[in-house]
């Protein structure tokens, strides 16, 4: 198999399209920008143009070489997976960046969820993110409550960020064309969340179980943790909220209002 297609990489090269991500992205001369997956070096060179510092991150040797031919003189390249990528260890020795690093990428679809989930952990390392997404987890990052893309990731992000769907590619924008339409997702992260949560890792854990399965109420879904029955429906009660609800139909004052009640109990 081609590696390229091995890696899920779809390039993007019209200038038109490529000109108005950076816009969007909007580097500085006082900014660092980190890029995942930065390929053939399309989006990489005009980053470099405009910003104080890119740190390029790829993984396939191929095109190292092309990336370096660029000579930017600051342009940094990594070959590295970004999974395994430390952020924290990365960006140590960037103090002068501190509060002004961006994050941007036309992400490989395999790795988009378990990467937006390392963002949401190192989130207070980033002014904001920018990012070419599969259609569906785009609309999932922006859900409303009542839709049926709403759910944990919607809620988190949308705690943390600012989510803006700015626009939407058809294949044929990409070569190879993906199977998938990709939309370009905005994340600026706010100076706080919406609503302060007194555990964070208790709250993604209690959404995941309220979504667990997504055709039983809310309520039914909670029961598999260990709370009792009663003060499930005396918290239910006490927020207003029917024993029949199912988990997309709240709003996140509604889940942030039900956790703390729950854990305050």
């Amino acid at each position: 198999m081609n590696r390229t297609r091995a890696l899920g990489q779809h390039f993007l090269s019209d200038r038109s399209i490529l000109r108005k991500i950076v816009d969007i992205i909007s580097p500085q001369k006082d900014e660092l920008v980190i890029e995942i997956g930065a390929g053939k070096g399309a989006l990489t060179f005009p980053l470099a143009d405009r910003a104080g510092r890119v740190i390029a991150i790829e993984k396939d040797k191929a095109f190292i070489p092309l990336l370096r031919e660029g000579k930017k003189g600051n342009l940094v390249l990594l070959e590295q997976d970004v999974l395994r990528l430390d952020f924290q260890k990365l960006l140590a020795d960037e103090a002068v960046f501190r509060g002004k690093v961006k994050l941007a990428g036309n992400l490989p679809y395999s790795i988009s969820s378990p990467l937006l989930f390392k963002v949401l952990k190192d989130k207070d390392l980033f002014s904001a993110c920018v990012f070419l997404l599969q259609k569906e987890v785009a609309d999932r990052l922006g859900a409303q409550p009542g839709s049926k893309d709403y759910a944990p990731l919607s809620i988190l992000f949308q705690l943390h960020f600012n989510v803006r769907l700015c626009f939407t590619l058809a294949p044929g924008a990409f070569s190879p064309p993906p199977k998938v339409r990709s939309t370009l997702v905005s994340l600026e992260k706010r100076p706080q969340p919406v609503f302060a949560i007194s555990n964070e890792d208790g709250f993604r854990s209690f959404l995941r179980t309220a979504f667990a399965r997504r055709r039983k109420t809310l309520l039914n879904n909670l029961k598999s943790l260990s709370f009792s029955i009663d003060l499930l429906k005396e918290s239910f009660r006490r927020l207003s909220l029917k024993e029949t609800v199912r988990a997309e139909q709240l709003s996140i004052a509604q889940f942030v209002a039900l956790f703390e009640t729950l854990s305050g109990a």
